[in-house]
């Protein structure tokens, strides 16, 4: 389980085809922290560590990962925000993100307002009945908060930690970001759909 509190950026810089889907190598300062089997979310997604070098790590993609995330676009050169589990003593400061990503929602726009940048992303539609004004959605991994929705639009002011501590800066429209809507709130729509 994650936060959505992004620890670092890293760097993509090789990625290898392989019959078990894609093996990534992150460049990545925290590495040296990592051990083989640690789980480390890349971009949101939950990957497992397979093999650390001294300035990154490794991990295998799944096929079905490629599928659903934006990782199988991922290429040398790649920015990606990086966080690795919450201590069971840790500070809960974002919101509960599993790295299990529901969908990939496009940039509609990234516009500066101040110091701050307002991201608008459009989210599956299948996605929209998770959304809530003032709720949480975890981009690329970050927990963020949306301000408005707009259909199937989520609007979400970046505050300047954000924008300069995550990969958020390197997006453009058209760019495809991972997206996980809130899981109490699934919970919730399941068990009201179960009761019906």
């Amino acid at each position: 389980m994650f936060t959505g509190l992004i620890e670092a950026t890293g760097v993509v810089d090789d990625v290898q085809v392989e019959a078990t889907g894609r093996k990534v190598h992150v460049v990545a300062s925290l590495a040296s922290e990592l051990e083989d089997g640690d789980s480390i979310a890349v971009n949101g997604v939950c990957l497992t560590v397979t093999g650390r070098t001294s300035s990154g790590f490794s991990a295998t993609v799944s096929p079905e990962t490629l599928r659903v995330t934006t990782l199988g676009g991922a290429r040398a050169g790649t920015r990606v925000n990086l966080e690795r589990p919450l201590k069971h003593d840790g500070r809960l400061g974002g919101h509960f993100v599993l790295g299990h990503v529901d969908a990939v929602g496009l940039v509609v726009s990234l516009a500066a307002d101040g110091d701050c940048h307002w991201l608008v992303v459009d989210v599956p539609a299948e996605l929209a009945g998770y959304l809530i004004p003032k709720g949480s959605i975890a981009i690329d991994g970050i927990s963020l908060t949306i301000a408005a929705l707009e259909g199937t639009r989520a609007r979400i002011q970046i505050v300047p930690f954000t924008w300069s501590h995550t990969a958020l800066s390197a997006l453009i429209p058209g760019d495809g970001v991972n997206v996980e809507t809130d899981v109490i709130g699934k919970y919730v729509a399941r068990l009201m759909n179960m009761n019906r």
